[in-house]
């Protein structure tokens, strides 16, 4: 197994279910799917179920009870039923792009993470999308999303396929190679080694926040933001808080002042236990 991929899911079993068939259609199949559940209900794992049956690759549910937001939790106990040793971190909203994990399987290097971005669609282009529209790969079409309300904008440019404009577009980006959990990729030793994620974050750049402590200790991040390319589904962010974005700015405000490597609330007390 080259690849393992951990997928976030909360209760959303409908985006679930797209971005599942995204995987069934990737050109590169050397990979399994560990979905990271934060929680979710019976709805969920019933499409797990049916899934499995279904798609070509092999699923992993890691769950645990719903006991408010904790995704570094759920993603630290995934981490640990990895069977590869690279990991691709993405959410249950994110459709890949069928080379998605081409792109990934191909640009992975020793000493780095790499760094994708996504493309944000409107909720009635989100509900319009079917599993023929993933399959065909026309959801991916700037003709056929423009047909269907899509407004024009550079962001459009991340749907061209084109390697020449892609590389162009990945060096001179402004945008920072950071850890972002909706399309990125690592070595599981590197993770390991900064003790995963920091279980102590709630939402607001928990993500980047284990990125940092990455690039404290020398790991440095890629960039394959036009290349790696998943289209993310929209939906309502009802966790999202003041109080708990500035705690996670105090905590990524001292990692970075003390260039921290470790976090002391992390994968490791998951380790003991297995």
């Amino acid at each position: 197994m080259e690849l393992s991929v951990i997928i976030t899911t909360y209760n959303s079993p409908e985006w679930l279910r797209k971005v599942l068939i995204g995987y069934d259609m990737q050109s590169f199949k050397d990979f399994e799917v560990i979905i990271a559940d934060d929680g979710s209900g019976k709805e969920t794992e019933a499409l797990i179920h049916q899934c499995r049956q279904e798609l070509s690759f092999p699923i992993k549910h890691v769950w645990h009870e719903d006991n408010g937001f904790r995704k570094c939790t759920i993603l630290n106990k995934a981490i640990l039923e990895a069977s590869a040793d690279y990991l691709v971190f993405t959410d249950g909203d994110c459709i890949p792009r069928k080379d998605f994990l081409e792109v990934h399987s191909e640009k992975k290097e020793k000493g780095y993470f790499l760094s994708g971005g996504y493309y944000m669609l409107p909720m009635d282009i989100s509900l319009l999308i079917n599993e023929e529209d993933i399959r065909s790969g026309r959801c991916f079409d700037l003709k056929w999303l423009k047909r269907n309300g899509l407004k024009p904008g550079f962001k459009n440019s991340k749907l061209i396929k084109n390697a020449f404009i892609t590389k162009t577009l990945n060096t001179i980006t402004p945008t920072k190679a950071t850890w972002n959990g909706h399309n990125v990729s690592g070595w599981k030793e590197d993770i390991i080694s900064v003790n995963g994620y920091n279980e102590d974050m709630k939402y607001g750049a928990l993500d980047r926040e284990l990125g940092e402590r990455l690039m404290n200790k020398g790991i440095k991040g890629k960039q394959i933001r036009y290349s790696a390319i998943c289209i993310h589904l929209d939906h309502k962010r009802s966790y999202k808080n003041e109080k708990d974005l500035e705690a996670n700015r105090k905590i990524r405000e001292e990692v970075k002042a003390k260039k921290l490597t470790w976090t002391k609330n992390g994968i490791d007390q998951h380790i003991q236990k297995t």
